[in-house]
């Protein structure tokens, strides 16, 4: 089972070929983010996560269907996911149908 207690996921939503995906990201690789990359028929998924001593990969595969993916915003190659927008995601939920009422986030600092 791929991590719970992450700080933070991002799916990449175009096709990347390159191991050090995690540069073009712009996130640490062992701050503990976890990097999601989708096949080109978006039945695949790849989580590559760092792993107190070493990369881990955890891979799943569609016997029947697709993944529905969020739409990334124009010129950016990545969508920052939840916690709770990966468990929906790995479940089968199309997240481009969800929508997330708004709530009150203090600056980090405040108290």
């Amino acid at each position: 089972m791929y991590p719970v207690n992450f700080p933070s996921a991002t799916l990449l939503t175009t096709p990347c070929a390159s191991p050090d995906a995690y540069d073009f990201l712009g996130q640490d690789p062992l701050s503990g983010h976890l990097f999601l990359f989708i096949g080109r028929a978006r039945d695949r998924l790849k989580i590559l996560y760092w792993d107190t001593d070493g990369f881990a990969l955890w891979y799943k595969r569609l016997e029947e269907g697709t993944f529905r993916l969020p739409a990334a915003r124009p010129g950016e190659a990545g969508v920052e996911l939840r916690a709770s927008e990966l468990a929906m995601l790995l479940e089968g939920i199309d997240l481009r149908s969800i929508r997330r009422r708004k709530r009150l986030i203090l600056a980090t600092g405040h108290k």
